[in-house]
């Protein structure tokens, strides 16, 4: 490939092609291990960018009607039945008065902005500099390039009232488990997570329960915590049904207390 003609990269609001496109991104300098002293006199400017993706990402989100995001691979084909699945769920979302908030990236990601958008819901991507090319899907409505992964998954916890998981690779798992762990040590409370995709996600169900539960290494009501169908209909109505659930109790709470002060 010819770089200076060919080769570009998103690197937060900027776009950069050809020979500008640096050898590494963001996150690899940031956490590249250099000289002892280094940090003494790049980190402290990196603190100004990292705060400056923040106050972005935080301004453009805030008014979001209540959102779901969903999580899958880059690499699904636009033929294949996880696209499909994408689909039908992004769609589902948004007729249930979600937006949907995704990657932004193709496959999957894509699949969810498209049936979002086409339902007319609210279609969002968050993406990502990344070594090789990627741009935004073209579904999505608002979208957002970072530079750094961990600003963009706080904005995906932020701003979203569940996850939806559809089949993927490291990064989709990386996602998974990391909203699970918030769940699981209460950093975030009543946050359905379904797995979408039986065949896929069950060989993983079985493992955490036949090794991980059974070494004590988690909790007996840890694996409650995922939810798994093939129906990208019964994940919008568990989604919604936990969400009534913690609305009443809530309700309730609040009731108790002020009874109790009373």
């Amino acid at each position: 490939m010819d770089r200076n003609s060919r080769e570009e990269r998103r690197q937060g609001p900027s776009l950069v092609r050809g020979r500008m496109v640096p050898d590494s991104t963001y996150d690899e300098r940031l956490l590249d291990h250099r000289d002892p002293a280094d940090w003494l006199h790049q980190d402290p400017w990196r603190v100004l960018r990292i705060q400056a993706e923040f106050v972005e990402g935080f301004g453009q989100l805030a008014e979001l009607p209540p959102a779901v995001t969903v999580f899958g691979s880059a690499r699904t084909s636009v033929g294949a039945p996880e696209y499909a699945l994408g689909e039908h769920l992004g769609k589902a979302l948004a007729q249930a008065g979600y937006a949907v908030i995704t990657g932004g990236g193709p496959g999957c990601m894509e699949a969810a902005n498209k049936g979002a958008r086409e339902a007319g819901g609210v279609s969002v991507g968050l993406g990502i500099e990344l070594p090789f090319e990627q741009k935004l899907n073209d579904y999505v409505d608002l979208g957002i390039e970072f530079r750094y992964f961990f600003v963009r998954k706080t904005m995906f916890v932020k701003y979203s009232q569940a996850f939806v998981v559809l089949p993927g690779g490291f990064g989709t798992l990386d996602e998974l488990f990391e909203a699970v762990t918030l769940v699981q040590t209460g950093k975030i409370t009543m946050f359905p997570i379904v797995l979408l995709g039986t065949a896929y996600w069950q060989p993983l169900l079985d493992w955490i329960n036949q090794t991980l539960l059974a070494n004590g290494m988690i909790s007996p009501d840890d694996p409650k915590l995922l939810h798994l169908t093939d129906d990208p209909d019964e994940a919008v109505r568990h989604i919604v049904t936990s969400h009534q659930q913690a609305a009443v109790e809530s309700r309730v709470r609040a009731a108790t207390a002020e009874a109790e002060e009373a």
